[in-house]
C-alpha cells in the first residue's frame, strides 16, 4: 500500500477543538477536577480491543496537546497501517487533568477514523485481484467529511468528489428536470470550465447508449444486477471510466468488481462504519 500523506494540522485543528469545547462545556470536567490533583501526572496508552486499521493518529494527539501544550503523545502506528488486538496505537504522558479531559475526544474521532479505514480496507480485499477500486462518497457527517475521506485512503480506497463544486454527477433528479440527457449535458458543457469532469448516472442500457453518444467522462452504472454491468462495460469499451453504485456490500462487491467497471461507490464506508473498540489504559 502507498505511504499515506497525514492531513495538514489546519484541516482539523478546529474539528478537534470544537469537540473539546463540546465535551467541557461552560464548567470544564467536573469529575476530574474534584477527584485529581492539579499536580498529578498521567501516562497512558490508546490501546485497540480489536484488530482493524489505523487513521487519526494525529487527530487524537492532537486532542491532548490543545488541552495542555506540555502534554507529550508518542505515536507507535503510523496511518493506515495493520493494528493487531491489544496493539499501543499511541502513548501519552503529562497533567492528568488534562489527559483526562481530552480522553473522550481523543477515542471518539480515533475510533470514528479508524473505524472506516478497517471497513475500507475490508472491501479493498475483497475485490483484490479484479483491477477495480473502492471509492466513498458525499454520504458524510457535516464537519467531517475532510477527516473521513482522509481514513477512507488509510484503508486503501480512493475518494469520490468532496463536494458539489469539484465535479459534476449527473442524477436522476437532474435529468428529470432538464427533460433528457441530451439537454443536461449540454447545459453542463456550457458552464464548467475545461477541467471539470463530467459523470453521468444511468439506470439502463439505454441510458448508457445515449450517454456515450453525448459524450462524459464517466458513467455511474446505478443499481445494475452483474449481467447488465458486463453488458455496460463491454458497451463502454474502456471508452470512459465506469463505476457501479447502489447498496454493494463485503458479500457482493467481489462479483460485481469482476464484472469488470473500473470503479465500486460504496457509501456504507462512511455512513455504516462501526467506530474501532479504543480504550485509554493507565499505567
Amino acid at each position: 500500500m502507498t505511504p499515506i500523506k497525514e492531513l495538514p494540522r489546519i484541516l482539523f485543528e478546529n474539528t478537534v477543538r470544537q469537540g473539546l469545547l463540546e465535551d467541557l462545556g461552560r464548567g470544564g470536567d467536573l469529575t476530574t477536577d474534584a477527584i485529581v490533583d492539579s499536580g498529578a501526572r498521567f501516562f497512558g496508552r490508546i490501546v485497540a480491543r480489536q484488530t482493524g486499521r489505523l487513521a487519526g493518529g494525529a487527530v487524537a494527539a492532537l486532542a491532548f496537546e490543545l488541552m495542555d501544550a506540555s502534554a507529550v503523545v508518542e505515536r507507535s502506528l503510523g496511518d493506515g497501517d495493520r493494528i493487531d488486538r491489544n496493539a499501543t496505537l499511541l502513548t501519552v504522558e503529562g497533567p492528568a487533568r488534562a489527559i483526562l479531559g481530552a480522553e473522550r475526544t481523543a477515542l471518539n474521532l480515533l475510533g470514528r477514523l479508524c473505524g472506516i479505514a478497517s471497513l475500507t480496507a475490508r472491501y479493498v480485499e475483497a475485490v483484490t485481484g479484479t483491477g477495480a477500486g473502492i471509492v466513498c462518497t458525499r454520504k458524510t457527517i457535516p464537519g467531517l467529511r475532510a477527516l473521513e475521506k482522509y481514513a477512507v485512503r488509510c484503508g486503501g480506497g480512493s475518494n469520490h468528489r468532496f463536494g458539489l463544486d469539484d465535479a459534476v454527477l449527473i442524477k436522476d433528479n437532474h435529468l428529470a428536470v432538464a427533460g433528457s440527457i441530451e439537454n443536461a449535458v449540454a447545459r453542463v458543457r456550457e458552464t464548467i470550465g475545461h477541467t471539470v469532469k463530467v459523470e453521468l448516472e444511468v439506470d439502463t442500457l439505454l441510458q448508457l447508449e445515449q450517454a456515450l453518444k453525448v459524450g462524459v467522462d464517466i458513467v455511474l452504472l446505478d443499481n445494475m444486477a452483474p449481467d447488465s454491468l458486463r453488458k455496460a462495460v463491454d458497451m463502454v469499451g474502456g471508452r470512459v471510466i465506469t463505476e457501479a453504485s447502489g447498496g454493494i456490500t463485503l458479500e457482493t462487491a467481489a462479483e460485481i468488481a469482476a464484472t469488470g467497471v473500473n470503479f465500486l461507490s460504496v457509501g456504507a464506508l462512511t455512513h455504516s462504519a462501526p467506530c474501532l473498540d479504543l480504550g485509554l489504559d493507565v499505567e
